[in-house]
């Protein structure tokens, strides 16, 4: 599925883990006309030496913008993690559509909803919409929990033998973040039309079944600590974390709670040509970083 890879392809945010992913597989996957946006241009000798057009591209900075949608026919649009990131993508959308750009792929999350409760969830939703508004078509891609979050919770789970959430008991379809951005990639490629999917692993895992994945890889016993989401919430701010990080983090327990994580899909098959890695065998293939 890569009818449309001589075309003009953007990649926002191309810096970033997930933006440096997805132009290496349009690289791999035969893309002739890579843009890589940016806010610092200075990084990406390595992918201009490949061919790549790099381009200053800043959210917060509409002449750049409009500079960096120039020529683009389809624009991978990765979501930012800034605090005023409605504002910033909806700009974004605005200056796409100015541009003439003719398809909009954007990473979303699931159960994408307008709550105020829900934190940095309500953003994915305003986006959606300025970009359905924007009679372009699109592809809006919900990935699901990153498979790579676990490793940073088991830290603190295998220091303390806890594991503590609000899901009660429901399972998350984890995804790795290398397979929504092949994905992501494989949209830009190959998607027409204006599409809704949901981005997922092979099958829900629920907290408990991480807890015993974390005691068979290390050897140190973890078990899972069901909490509500006032308990959850109160636990993380008295850890230091930040309480807008907190409150996003809770909403997504309580998605999972709802059965909204337990969603399973082919989207990471369909446009990746690959199935998706299960969180078992990348919890094994990290073994290296949950035992340091």
């Amino acid at each position: 599925m890569t009818q449309f890879k001589d075309k003009t392809l953007l990649v926002t945010g191309a810096a970033g883990h997930f933006g440096r992913l997805a132009v290496a597989e349009l690289l791999d996957r035969g893309a002739t006309r890579i843009v890589a946006g940016t806010r610092d241009p200075s990084q990406f000798d390595d992918l201009a030496a490949r061919g790549v057009e790099v381009r200053r591209l800043d959210f917060d900075d509409a002449a750049s913008m409009s500079a960096g949608f120039a020529g683009v026919d389809r624009a991978l649009i990765i979501s930012t993690v800034a605090h005023n990131r409605t504002a910033q993508q909806t700009a974004a959308v605005a200056a796409a559509k100015a541009a003439g750009v003719q398809h909009l792929v954007y990473t979303s999350a699931p159960n994408a909803r307008p709550n105020a409760s829900v934190g940095g969830i309500a953003d994915h939703y305003w986006t959606e919409h300025a970009i359905a508004d924007s009679g372009l078509d699109f592809t809006l891609l919900r990935n699901h929990i990153y498979a790579d979050m676990t490793i940073v919770a088991a830290a603190s789970a295998l220091a303390s033998g806890q594991l503590f959430d609000a899901t009660n008991g429901g399972g998350r379809n984890y995804v790795s973040r290398e397979d929504t951005a092949r994905t992501a990639a494989g949209a830009l490629l190959g998607a027409t039309g204006k599409e809704i999917h949901d981005v997922t692993g092979p099958a829900p895992v629920t907290q408990e079944q991480l807890a015993a994945l974390l005691t068979q890889l290390t050897g140190k016993p973890v078990s899972r600590i069901g909490l509500t989401g006032e308990q959850l919430l109160g636990g993380l701010e008295a850890a230091g974390v930040p309480t807008f990080m907190a409150a996003l983090l809770v909403a997504f327990d309580l998605d999972a709670a709802a059965g909204h994580h337990a969603i399973t899909t082919d989207a990471v098959e369909h446009y990746s040509g690959r199935k998706p890695q299960a969180l078992a065998d990348f919890l094994a293939a990290n073994r290296a970083a949950l035992t340091a």
